[in-house]
């Protein structure tokens, strides 16, 4: 993302956590939003039904824990990820909360048509006034074979383009326009530009709309994509910039303890490596039983946008990360095997995110 973590080192294989103490958080900070990101992840040994049930259980804890959004994203054919249909799960853990945005983190456009889009979103909009999000992101969220069984051709990208008719299709009614999109018009679902690069920061930028970072997983380009955006920033559907960044929380009441519940993460992006994606592993007492140097030095690069760790490392990580940045939100993700360890992780990361604010530090 063309910066480095906090410090830029790692001692251990393995080990992708900022070594910082709290005692290096800056004292004011401004309160920003948190948020949780959801691939509603299949653990080994449970089932998709599970999965979903798991999805339908977390958000109304994140709910409660005063998350701001609680987002879903689009992926096929993975048989860890339970998340596909995004819009109908939408649909479904809008129903179980009350308050909390809900939306897509994200709709993978070159998938759809931008006025199936409107309608989906429309309908949610409809059902669940104010507090529905569209995320939109330009990779295919699958490989070739799977975008001919989505009817998607490989055409010329046509991304902007659609991003403008599928806001256009949400917008006020035009006169004379012949095609609208009913549920969806007059909706103003808030659009969003997700990206790994550097492209959907300009694009978010020219547009005026949020954007939100995948640094998550692809971290590279974090620091250059965000001061392109800000750079860039025209007021459109948004007057200022709104730049929302991915991170990594896998949390726990110690160190170790987060550290073994984190080989789930490694043990999975070790697999996609060397592609033979499945189900979330189940955590392990040494990652170096199943991953060399190398690899683990390919996916700590890879992960290396993550706070784990006990209450206070994970508290002064995601600190760190803040300062470092100045995002406007944080998206928190984090894929971990047993729900209740899960639902503990966010806990913490809340706990973490609202010791953080001016007050709390003062």
């Amino acid at each position: 993302m063309g910066a480095q973590m906090g410090d830029g080192s790692q001692s251990e294989p393995g080990r992708t956590r900022l070594q910082i103490h709290a005692d290096h958080i800056e004292p004011e900070r401004a309160m920003i939003p948190y948020s949780l990101l959801d691939l509603s992840p299949v653990p080994e040994g449970k089932t998709t039904a599970e999965a979903l049930q798991s999805t339908l259980e977390l958000a109304p804890h994140a709910e409660a824990l005063g998350y701001n959004r609680y987002w879903l994203a689009e992926h096929h054919g993975m048989v860890g990820i339970a998340s596909a249909a995004t819009a109908v799960l939408i649909g479904q853990v809008a129903a179980v909360t009350k308050t909390i945005r809900v939306g897509a983190g994200g709709i993978m456009l070159p998938n759809h048509a931008p006025m199936v889009v409107a309608e989906q979103f429309g309908t949610l909009a409809e059902l669940f006034p104010g507090r529905i999000d569209l995320g939109l992101g330009r990779a295919p969220g699958s490989d070739r074979n799977v975008m001919r069984a989505l009817r998607r051709g490989m055409e010329a990208d046509r991304f902007p383009e659609d991003v403008v008719e599928l806001m256009g299709f949400l917008g006020e009614a035009q006169p004379g326009h012949p095609v609208r999109a009913i549920p969806g018009e007059g909706t103003n679902v808030p659009v969003w530009i997700l990206g790994s690069s550097l492209y959907g920061a300009q694009l978010a930028a020219h547009l005026g709309l949020p954007y939100a970072f995948a640094s998550h997983f692809a971290p590279d380009a974090l620091g250059e994509a965000l001061t392109i955006y800000r750079d860039r920033f025209r007021p459109g559907i948004t007057d200022k910039p709104h730049a929302m960044m991915a991170v990594n929380v896998i949390a726990a009441e110690t160190d170790a303890e987060a550290a073994r519940l984190f080989t789930s993460v490694q043990q999975a992006f070790l697999n996609m490596i060397h592609d033979r994606r499945g189900k979330l592993p189940a955590p392990i007492d040494d990652i170096t039983a199943v991953a060399g140097p190398a690899a683990l030095a390919q996916i700590g690069h890879m992960l290396r946008i993550t706070a784990t760790g006990g209450p206070g490392t994970v508290k002064a990580q995601l600190g760190a990360l803040i300062d470092e940045f100045r995002p406007d939100e944080v998206m928190l993700a984090g894929q971990i095997h047993d729900l209740g360890a899960r639902k503990r992780s966010f806990e913490i990361a809340a706990e973490a995110m609202r010791a953080l604010a001016p007050e709390a530090a003062a």
